[in-house]
């Protein structure tokens, strides 16, 4: 049996040991982050289906989406590897395979390592140099900048906020496509769109935040007021930044898609604005909800009707 401890070092839970390669491979798989890895991959593919509206080579596109996994995972891992420690105090995070002892840091840096490797190499030579220099930026902030701030600055929302949007450049440069006033409104509407999202996140994980010595603006700030500010000024700027790919010579419906776009803004907006006025757990778990909607729906909107 494992044992699992809580802030104080007493148990929380007894979890059973697991052992074998399947056990192990989901070790592994759980150090990638697999729901942050899928999201990016969706954004990859949307960005490149966006930037090339006859069609890209099929194989072409197995391959970006391939290397961005692997470098995302990378990034996951080595994220995991450098907060062992505070996840280890948080409840939420106390079962991942390091804090949890199912891996150890050693075997959780060369996975780490090799994904990485991997992942740029797939990127530079079947995919496109720009491609692999975008998706190593995304990296390189994800694990030296935003990862380190967690505990240093509530700035670090912001810095993470860059690394979550530009998946979008590693689809759309991966068809050789410039990057236009198009693909920028494409990673300024993931990026915006992260604020209201992780403010809720931060109101309603805001003790595991303070227990970890994490500067969450919900720790800095407990009342929630500036967190609350941040989520809805986010969610306010998203509305007009979202219209802007119906500007693309190759829109559908623009009309159509302005018009849905606006009302899944104004939605989030109103989401939002209770959780500034409320501030607690029920409008948070709100905004939270309302975010997780907004993403699918944005994406699938463009591609139904914004191509």
């Amino acid at each position: 049996m494992s044992r699992i401890a809580s802030a104080s070092g007493v148990p929380l839970v007894e979890a059973p040991a697991r052992s074998g390669w399947l056990a192990r491979v989901a070790n592994y798989v759980e150090l990638t982050k697999p729901r942050i890895v899928v999201l990016e991959l969706v954004t990859v593919i949307v960005a490149a289906k966006l930037a090339s509206p006859w069609g890209i080579d099929t194989w072409l596109l197995l391959h970006a989406v391939a290397g961005a996994a692997f470098v995302a995972a990378s990034a996951g891992a080595l994220n995991q590897w450098w907060e062992k420690a505070a996840d280890a105090q948080m409840a939420r995070t106390a079962r991942r395979p390091l804090p949890a002892g199912r891996l150890v840091p050693f075997q959780v840096l060369v996975f780490g390592g090799i994904t990485l490797v991997v992942g740029l190499a797939e990127l530079l030579f079947l995919v496109h140099p720009l491609t692999a220099a975008v998706a190593l930026a995304t990296w390189l902030i994800y694990v030296f900048a935003y990862t380190p701030l967690k505990t240093r600055s509530p700035l670090n929302t912001a810095v993470g906020a860059v690394s979550g949007a530009l998946p979008i450049l590693i689809g759309w440069t991966a068809t050789g496509a410039a990057v236009d006033i198009r693909a920028l409104a494409l990673v300024a509407v993931i990026f915006l769109w992260q604020f209201p999202h992780f403010m809720a996140i931060a109101w309603l994980h805001r003790a595991d935040y303070a227990r970890a010595g994490q500067q969450m603006l919900t720790v800095v700030d407990p009342t929630g007021l500036r967190a609350g500010a941040q989520a809805l000024v986010g969610a306010l700027a998203l509305v007009p930044v979202s219209l802007v790919p119906a500007l693309s010579p190759h829109a559908g419906s623009p009309a159509i898609y302005c018009g849905w776009a606006m009302l899944l803004g104004a939605a989030q907006v109103a989401a939002a604005t209770m959780f500034l006025v409320c501030r607690n757990d029920q409008s948070a778990r709100r905004l939270l909800r309302a975010s997780l909607i907004y993403l699918p729906c944005w994406m699938a909107l463009l591609l139904l009707v914004a191509v």
